[in-house]
C-alpha cells in the first residue's frame, strides 16, 4: 500500500467511524470502486487504534470517571451513578460480542457484498430518520435502565452487517427509547469503546498469527490520520447535533445506497 491509499482509507475511517453512515461499508467499496487492492490487517488494526485513541482522548473525563467508578464498585459493592453507568455500557457490548463470535464467518464470507450494503444502507437510514423524528428526546443516558441497554445491545449486534454503521444503529435505538440526540450520541461512543477494543484485540491476534511483513511507515502514518480525523468527527458533530439533528446522515444513506444499486444492479 502506497502513502496516498493509506492517507485516502485512514481519513475515510476517521471521518465515518462515529458518523451514523457505516464506516465498515466505506472501507469496503471504497477499494472496489478504485480498483485498489486489499488493505490488509495491519492497517484495520492500525485505524482501530487510531479511532479508538481519538474517542477516549475526546471523552477522556467520563472515561477516567467510569473506569474509577466501576473499579470501586467491584472492590466495595457501591453503585452509584457513574458505577452503573459503567456496567450498562459493559451489558450493552454482551450481545454483539457473542453475535461477532458465532456470526463472523458468515459475516465475512456472505455479507460483504455491495448489494447487502445498499440495503442496509437504504433501510437502517430510514430507520434512523423515523427514531430521530418520532423519539421524544427528552431523557439523558443516566436515566437508561437496563432493560433499555439490553435492547440497545441488540441493535449494536446488527451492526455486524456492513451498511447498518454501528453508531448510526444504537442512536437509532437510543433515540427510539427517548434519549435526546446528545446523550444518544455520547452512550454511543461510550459504548464503541469496549467494542473496538474487541475488534482491535481479534484482528492483533490474527495479525501475530500472518508471517507478512508489517509497513511501518504506513501503519504509522494510517493510525495518526485515523485518530485525528475520528476526534475532529466527534467533535463537530457533538457541537452540531441538536442543531442539524440526523436528516443530513440519512439524505446521504438514501444518495449512498441508490448509488450503489444503480452501480451494481
Amino acid at each position: 500500500m502506497d502513502y496516498l491509499h493509506a492517507i485516502v482509507l485512514a481519513l475515510v475511517q476517521g471521518l465515518t467511524e462515529f458518523l451514523p453512515i457505516s464506516s465498515s461499508a466505506h472501507l469496503i467499496l471504497l477499494p472496489r470502486l478504485l480498483g485498489w487492492t486489499d488493505q490488509g490487517l495491519a492497517f484495520d488494526v492500525a485505524v482501530h487504534i487510531g479511532t479508538l485513541t481519538a474517542v477516549i482522548a475526546y471523552f477522556r473525563q467520563d472515561v477516567m470517571r467510569l473506569l474509577c467508578a466501576w473499579g470501586l464498585s467491584c472492590a466495595r459493592w457501591q453503585l452509584t451513578a457513574d458505577a452503573r453507568l459503567a456496567w450498562l455500557v459493559l451489558l450493552g457490548t454482551v450481545p454483539v460480542a457473542v453475535a461477532g463470535l458465532l456470526l463472523h464467518d458468515m459475516v465475512e464470507n456472505t455479507l460483504r457484498s455491495p448489494l447487502v450494503i445498499a440495503a442496509a444502507t437504504i433501510g437502517f437510514g430510514l430507520l434512523l430518520g423515523l427514531s430521530d423524528t418520532r423519539g421524544r428526546k427528552i431523557r439523558s443516558e443516566n436515566t437508561l435502565r437496563f432493560s433499555d441497554v439490553l435492547w440497545i445491545g441488540l441493535a449494536q449486534a446488527l451492526a455486524l452487517i456492513p451498511g447498518t454503521s454501528r453508531s448510526g444503529i444504537t442512536m437509532t435505538a437510543a433515540l427510539a427509547l427517548g434519549l435526546t440526540r446528545s446523550a444518544a450520541a455520547r452512550f454511543s461512543f461510550l459504548l464503541s469503546v469496549p467494542v473496538i477494543l474487541m475488534a482491535g484485540g481479534y484482528e492483533t491476534l490474527q495479525l501475530l498469527q500472518q508471517a507478512e511483513p508489517v509497513e511501518w511507515g504506513v501503519i504509522l502514518l494510517g493510525t495518526a490520520v485515523a485518530g485525528v480525523s475520528a476526534y475532529l468527527s466527534i467533535h463537530f458533530f457533538m457541537r452540531l447535533i441538536e442543531k442539524v439533528g440526523m436528516l443530513p446522515f440519512v439524505i446521504y444513506r438514501l444518495l449512498l445506497g441508490v448509488f450503489l444499486l444503480l452501480l451494481f444492479v
